[in-house]
């Protein structure tokens, strides 16, 4: 991304010139107080908004499905199955054969719901329903995953086995991630860089690496290590945001 600027049609400038590059296989974290952009950065990376100025290159694949994106909201089509549910990027596609129903199989298994194919949205618990949104994502394999705050509305304990969820499949299928948070613990623990974002219009203000040992798990979060780079972050988001 080079000089990425969004101002939308009522006048609100919400990207005010982004820089920034992500590496194949990297576990990128954006950063930011609400409203600074990070939402509308990554609709632009995913090609759904168009940039107002400056641009945005992926060196990825760019056959359909190359790119997954889990929303806030699991946006699950109420009325389908989980199954149905995760193999909906191949009903768009026109293509649902017994190998995208293996895919999807594999897909509801690696996050966990294996025995709830079967099962409608209103049956499953919240957590649930977002592993079922993260399987969606990932049953075509993308080479590049976008997550915008997937965990925010979830109960602590809930987020933090997401967490490990997360990292588990992000070590076994190696996709580049981008994912916005506004937990400075969350981002932390999950990445490998941590990008954080001023107040709209959003820049970034800090590009931090994240090299605490991984796998990572329950001792990490009480490591000194991993404390003091919180302390880091915290400081530079309290800068960012004009409190430090």
């Amino acid at each position: 991304m080079a000089g990425v600027a969004k101002r939308f049609d009522t006048g609100v400038e919400a990207l005010g010139g982004v820089d920034l590059t992500v590496a194949r296989g990297e576990f990128l974290s954006l950063l930011g107080p609400s409203g600074c952009g990070k939402s509308t950065l990554l609709r632009i990376v995913a090609g759904l908004a168009p940039p107002s100025a400056g641009s945005c290159r992926l060196q990825i694949d760019h056959a359909p499905g190359r790119i997954g994106f889990v929303f806030q909201d699991p946006t699950l089509m109420p009325w389908s199955t989980v199954t149905k549910n995760v193999l909906l990027p191949f009903r768009i596609a026109g293509r649902v054969g017994g190998a995208e129903r293996d895919r999807a199989e594999t897909a509801i298994e690696a996050v966990g719901l294996g025995g709830f194919e079967r099962a409608y949205p209103r049956e499953l618990s919240g957590g649930m329903r977002m592993r079922v949104s993260i399987a969606r994502a990932l049953v075509t394999d993308p080479d590049l995953l976008l997550l915008d705050e997937p965990f925010a509305a979830l109960d602590e304990i809930t987020r933090l086995a997401l967490n490990d969820d997360l990292l588990r499949l992000w070590a076994e299928r190696r996709p580049t991630i981008l994912f916005v948070t506004h937990s400075v613990f969350e981002s932390v623990y999950l990445s490998t860089r941590i990008a954080v974002m001023t107040a709209r219009p959003g820049r970034v203000s800090a590009d931090l690496p994240v090299d605490l040992p991984r796998p990572r798990d329950r001792a990490t979060r009480s490591s000194s290590d991993y404390v003091a780079m919180c302390d880091r972050v915290s400081a530079e988001l309290g800068k960012a945001m004009g409190t430090r």
